[in-house]
């Protein structure tokens, strides 16, 4: 059975629901743990030895991972996973920032968004904005690095007991990077690549000022917001909201298009959604094709309606 090992994201204090998904993928593939990367992990580490098959997580604890600086991470996990068959990382910002320099330092190549495990060192994964799915075997010999698909993966269960053991690793790292800071503009919202529940708006919003009513409704579901690469582009909202290939792949249980054409481009990033309800005053818009429920109507009175029933 191969080794395989995961490297977890966490802010500090709570594991993200990416590990749990990429747990999902690592179960397939062998026996796995999960490595937990900082300063002050022990609540984190503790979470991670619930997921359902896990059966260890290493916790490196030292002052240079309090954050995740992929400079600082990659050269720890690289040595790391010298022991390993498989590494993993969720195909997050994180994963797909730490991921690639840990690979080039194995000197092995990388497989991007696996979607589905067909064997050891054979995955499949989407291209062209997934309009074509990729096989992809490793040849034998090559340790397999990957990033997995979010989307594609339901998240493992708590149902885990896996122990917790302090783990270190003696490497140089470098000097030639340093932390500035992390700035959300998503407040208190939730994670808009981990969230249950999205609310997006597109360029039909008109102004930045609009917005808020995309924000509104959210905040009345408990729901993240993101936006159309349009949107992005007319400077309504930062691009960290954007949804689609070039933004965040996301797969909520509710995903609501507000003002939203449907390219094929934003279709990218949400088609593994659960419920897609699309509004949109143009009844011939491609978002309907994609859609499990369809609105058509003007946003600015579908979106207050919406809110007053959710009120009631």
């Amino acid at each position: 059975m191969a080794k395989v090992l995961l490297i977890a994201e966490h802010d500090g204090q709570h594991l993200n629901v990416s590990t749990a998904r990429a747990a999902a993928c690592a179960a397939t593939l062998g026996e796995t743990h999960v490595a937990v990367f900082g300063a002050d992990v022990d609540a984190v580490s503790r979470a991670a030895a619930t997921l359902d098959g896990v059966t260890r997580v290493i916790s490196i604890e030292r002052a240079e991972n309090a954050t995740p600086l992929a400079a600082v991470l990659a050269p720890q996990i690289a040595a790391l996973a010298s022991d390993y068959d498989v590494l993993l990382a969720p195909s997050s910002t994180f994963g797909r920032d730490v991921l690639p320099r840990a690979a080039a330092l194995l000197g092995v190549p990388q497989v991007s968004d696996i979607m589905e495990v067909v064997d050891g060192r054979t995955f499949k994964r989407p291209a062209y904005a997934g309009n074509v799915i990729e096989t992809v075997r490793v040849p034998e010999g090559i340790k397999v690095v990957g990033t997995v698909r979010l989307a594609s993966f339901k998240a493992a269960g708590n149902g885990g007991s896996a122990t917790v053991e302090a783990g270190s690793v003696d490497v140089a790292l470098p000097s030639h990077t340093r932390w500035q800071e992390l700035a959300a503009s998503g407040g208190d919202r939730p994670d808009l690549q981990s969230a249950p529940r999205v609310v997006s708006g597109g360029r039909a919003l008109g102004s930045k000022e609009a917005f808020d009513i995309v924000y509104s409704l959210a905040d009345k579901l408990g729901a993240a917001v993101g936006a159309s690469r349009a949107a992005v582009d007319a400077g309504y909202v930062p691009n960290d909201m954007q949804v689609g290939q070039t933004g965040k792949i996301i797969a909520p249980d509710l995903y609501i298009a507000a003002g939203i054409s449907g390219a094929i481009q934003h279709v990218t990033g949400i088609k593994d959604a659960g419920t897609i309800v699309a509004i949109n005053k143009d009844a011939e818009a491609p978002i309907f094709e994609l859609a499990d429920l369809g609105l058509v109507g003007d946003l600015f009175e579908i979106l207050p309606a919406l809110e007053k029933a959710l009120e009631g």
